[in-house]
Formats: structure tokens, sequence, C-alpha cells
């Protein structure tokens, strides 16, 4: 099971963006922040649902310096056929990963062996290429793109302010802790 600050694992795949096949590979995650956001597969149900919640809000991610990466163990092609046929899907910018041999669901350890997809995964990567937010939920629980971009902006606030930390609930502007012996028990 991957951990927090483990590094991102190898891998090249083929991917559709923009229209277009492209290669992707660990190499072109490093440098910025990026999201992987798995899901079982195309031409489903809850999937749509949120990889069109990402589409609507991929501004505000790209904003942020942030690129998103869907990932499920489709093939490239399917993936165009998908956005090509699915008004929802239509909508999609960023890049949508292959992985049909399951190489990236498996070094995530979200690949459900037995049934060849992957589990509702999401991470987030940092320029390092360090794994900075993990969550994983149940196939038929659906994420929300509005609470990812909560937990990435506390993330980069931590990143870019060393001794600060985010309590619960915290928002962009809101006050930050510094650890200290005199806040123990005073919160």
């Amino acid at each position: 099971m991957p951990r927090i600050n483990s590094q991102l694992k190898p891998f090249e795949t083929n991917a559709f963006h923009n229209g277009k096949f492209i290669q992707v590979s660990d190499a072109d995650v490093k440098g910025k922040w990026s999201v992987f956001f798995f899901y079982p597969a195309d031409f489903t149900f809850v999937c749509p649902t949120e990889l069109e919640d990402l589409a609507d809000n991929y501004e505000t991610f790209q904003k942020l310096g942030v690129e998103i990466y869907s990932v499920s163990t489709d093939k490239h092609f399917t993936h165009k056929a998908w956005h090509d046929t699915s008004p929802a899907i239509g909508k999609i910018k960023y890049v949508m990963l292959a992985d049909p041999t399951g190489q990236i669901s498996r070094n995530l350890d979200v690949l459900v062996e037995e049934a060849g997809i992957a589990d509702r995964g999401t991470f987030l990567i940092d320029p390092e290429g360090k794994i900075q937010y993990i969550e994983i939920t149940a196939g038929g629980v659906g994420r929300s793109a509005v609470e990812l971009i909560d937990k990435v902006r506390a993330a980069q606030y931590v990143a870019s302010h060393p001794g600060e930390v985010c309590p619960a609930k915290w928002k962009e502007g809101e006050e930050t802790l510094t650890p200290s012996l005199d806040l123990i028990g005073k919160i």
C-alpha cells in the first residue's frame, strides 16, 4: 500500500488528451502538482458523474497548478469512444490515462485483481513525485471535486509554509495552526 510521502513508481502508458493519443510517464508528472483519479471503468454509472465534476472544476485545478490524470484499466481507444459519445465525458480537457495492464493501478494498490478494474482512488502527488493525499472509496461512493480542491489548497499551503498546519474544515485564507507546547490542551 502506498503511504504519504512515498514516491510515485515509474510508469509509461498511452492516454487520450484533447482529441489525440499521447504517451505519459512518471517523468511527465514531476515538477508540478498532480491528481491521479482512479475509477472502475468507462461507460458506467458513478464514474461519469465524478469525471464530469472534475471537468466542471478543471479550470480551478489549473489555476492551482494541478494537472488531473483520470485512470481506468480501459484502453485509450475506449477513452476516446466514451469522450466522443457521452456529453458528460465530452467536457473533459484533462488527461485520460489508459491502464489496461493494471500497472499504475497495481503501483498505487487500487487494482481489484479478480475483476481487472481499479477501486475509486484519489492520489495527490506533489512536484517531487511524492504522495501527499490518499482517498479510496467503495465502488458505489462518488467523490467531490470541490472537496478535493480544498485538500489540494491545504496540501499546497502546508508545503509552502513549513511549521504550519491546517485544522479540520480549513479553507484558503483562514487561520492555520503552528504546533507548539502552548497549544497542548487549549484546542
